[in-house]
């Protein structure tokens, strides 16, 4: 009779297991329905650059199949919003970087051009709304290194006008005004000691613009600084929990608090090495990710941050960009409440995009910030100095400490 009822007991069991994860699926869908999807990081646009120069006139996203990303998945995964990343390598530095970064600029809006009825481009919060009442993957670009800018507040601002709407300060590399997170390592030297003076104007221009400052890929000294001078909240596009996996690229609990204080945003990225120190990772790994920041600092601090196809490795479970509505599911089955989902999926995300408009709008009485950077710290054969005087570089950071002196020249005139 046991005999019998042991078989009986598996079935049992295995169909139980499969109507809860129906379930789950199910409910992961009817919430990614009703709250728009916001993924912080894909690299597609550098796979156009890698794989097709750039020449996408005859890509075809519907059956682009050597990607993480293509139009297909994207439907599966209801992915509603994704920042597109503008991303060039490092060693364009002091050489075509800001060239090559318009090119990225430039194919992501034709991305948006060529497939009408899939993307619409978005330059704010409320571009994400609309595109998702539309049915459409609102297509945001992110600019993914302070080199890309060429140390120039100018630059900044054209790459805003032209639609960025985040900056990566760094990417594995120091810019002239702020270390990366290989310094972190002793991999890199800290040239900095975290930002620069001109560091900081490249964050308080950011805020008088209303572009988010993106922390993924800086130091820890440069996470602190930006999060102490900042006057909007900020993001990490694609970073995780460095308690769970102590990569330097993931954020740290302190960090997490800080970034919960300020109202901020780190959206967890799905990279194997990031997510479990290793080759190898799990979906499962990754809701530890979810789980740990929710402990830490609430669940109004997460977001999703994939990276995909801009890395090599990604979990088992998390293959391409279909498979949101499975790590949705997962963390359904771990407790998380519908109104924590809708907050990870999109409207954390929203609520920090919004906060940066305010500040930008609080701003519009302030000029723009046109002090240089200094040319001793810039210099290099590639670079000319048209416009620096001999003491225009020096100007800035003289330009408080000269007050005393100015102050004290009519006693001065006066002894003589």
């Amino acid at each position: 009779m046991m005999e019998c009822v042991r078989p009986v007991c598996l079935v049992l069991c295995v169909f139980t297991f499969f109507c809860l994860a129906d379930e789950l699926k199910e409910r992961a869908l009817k919430l990614m329905t009703e709250t728009p999807l916001v993924d912080g990081h894909n690299d597609l646009p550098w796979q156009m650059r890698s794989l097709f120069n750039n020449q996408i006139n005859n890509v075809d996203l519907h059956n682009l199949n050597s990607t993480h990303t293509n139009i297909p998945k994207i439907k599966e995964g209801h992915l509603s919003a994704q920042f597109w990343a503008a991303y060039v390598p490092c060693d364009t530095q002091y050489k075509d970087a800001v060239r090559q970064t318009l090119e990225q600029i430039d194919v992501i809006h034709r991305m948006c051009d060529k497939y009408p009825e899939v993307f619409k481009f978005a330059a704010s919060s409320q571009d994400i709304l609309d595109a998702f009442e539309q049915n459409k993957t609102a297509s945001l670009i992110g600019v993914e290194g302070g080199h890309s800018i060429d140390s120039s507040l100018g630059t900044l601002r054209t790459m805003y006008q032209l639609g960025v709407r985040y900056l990566t300060l760094t990417h594995s590399c120091n810019t002239p005004w702020a270390d990366n997170w290989l310094v972190d390592t002793g991999s890199d030297p800290e040239e900095h000691n975290g930002l620069s003076d001109f560091g900081k104007q490249v964050i308080w221009e950011m805020n008088r613009i209303g572009m988010l400052i993106d922390l993924s890929h800086v130091s820890e000294k440069v996470m602190n600084q930006t999060l102490d001078i900042s006057k909007s909240p900020v993001i990490f596009s694609h970073s995780s929990a460095y308690s769970i996996c102590p990569n330097k690229r993931n954020v740290p609990d302190g960090v997490l608090l800080k970034v919960k204080s300020k109202r901020g945003i780190v959206m967890i990225n799905f990279y194997n090495d990031y997510v479990t120190c290793e080759k190898t990772a799990t979906l499962s790994d990754v809701a530890d990710h979810f789980d740990h920041i929710k402990k830490v600092a609430g669940s109004s601090i997460i977001g999703f941050g994939g990276d995909y196809d801009g890395v090599p490795r990604v979990p088992v479970g998390l293959e391409d960009v279909s498979k949101y509505p499975d790590l949705v599911a997962e963390l359904l089955k771990r407790g998380w409440t519908d109104d924590e989902i809708r907050d990870a999926l999109g409207r954390n995300l929203l609520r920090v995009f919004k906060e940066v408009e305010e500040v930008r709008n609080s701003l519009t009485s302030s000029k723009p910030d046109d002090f240089p950077i200094p040319l001793k710290e810039v210099q290099n054969p590639c670079r000319t100095d048209y416009g620096y005087t001999d003491n225009s570089s020096a100007m800035h950071s003289t330009h408080f400490s000269l007050h005393p002196l100015v102050l004290l020249l009519p006693m001065l005139q006066k002894l003589f």
